[in-house]
């Protein structure tokens, strides 16, 4: 894999993405800040800062989600569809570059994403003077953009071989069941029934843990993991981010277009 030409293709994802007015959700986002920061004394009974902190991390997880299955998905379905994957592939690029510079340049907008939003998030609080632990949630973004950096390789790992409508259901699918993988061991474990006991272990050795990534309720109280468990948490999604970039560079070179 050569590096030049992966960079070329992930710099033009991103201008590509960022053409797309993706970022006008940071707007957004700010504005629905802004709204909560106004209204939630008029609602909250002596609770608005936290119900402020809680809110404001969940909006950037969700608006990081939307882009990351809906943009992701169609990385590859796109230039199928507009056969302009004939090109690419025609010229000295690997099937290799072409998934790993897809996956980097849509990060990449994540990581503008989710910065930008972090940035906005601690500025309203400041000016709110909602006290919060900015280490913390510091920590929680980085976890969060590898999060959705991950949820990005799983949406292009089911683009390469389904429609677009498909991955972005089961990527979704992949997202809820990753957030609850545990409580499916959980599950299986109270049903007393070793069928449902194996087919619950399996699923959670398959699916991704996306609780390990998930530190927005610990970030609120400013009680993170230990640094080791934080280390070994990035590294399991690092991990995972690499396995399903190879599977999908398998089975997109098995395609005939």
């Amino acid at each position: 894999m050569n590096a030049a030409r992966t960079l070329v293709i992930t710099t033009n994802v991103f201008r590509e993405v960022m053409r797309d007015r993706v970022l006008y959700l940071i707007g957004l986002f700010a504005l629905f800040l802004v709204a909560c920061l106004r209204l939630l004394p008029e609602i909250a009974a002596a609770t608005e800062n936290k119900i402020l902190l809680d809110v404001g991390l969940a909006a950037m997880s969700l608006l990081g989600l939307v882009i990351a299955v809906f943009v992701g998905t169609g990385l590859i379905n796109k230039e199928i569809e507009k056969r302009t994957v004939l090109a690419l592939l025609a010229k000295p690029i690997s099937r290799t570059e072409f998934i790993v510079g897809k996956h980097l340049g849509l990060s990449a907008v994540l990581a503008v994403l989710v910065a930008t939003m972090t940035a906005i998030y601690m500025a309203i609080l400041a000016f709110g003077r909602v006290p919060f632990p900015a280490g913390s949630i510091l920590v929680s973004s980085l976890y969060l953009f590898l999060q959705l950096s991950l949820i990005t390789a799983v949406a292009i790992a089911f683009g390469v071989f389904t429609s677009s409508l498909l991955a972005t259901l089961l990527t979704f699918a992949v997202y809820f069941m990753g957030n609850f993988s545990r409580d499916l061991v959980t599950l299986g474990t109270l049903s007393k029934n070793p069928a449902i006991e194996n087919m619950t272990r399996s699923l959670y050795l398959v699916l991704p843990d996306l609780a390990r990534l998930d530190l927005k309720n610990q970030a609120v109280y400013g009680q993170l993991p230990s640094l080791t468990a934080l280390l070994e948490n990035a590294l399991y999604g690092i991990l995972y981010i690499v396995a399903l970039l190879a599977i999908a560079t398998f089975v997109f070179s098995r395609r005939e277009f």
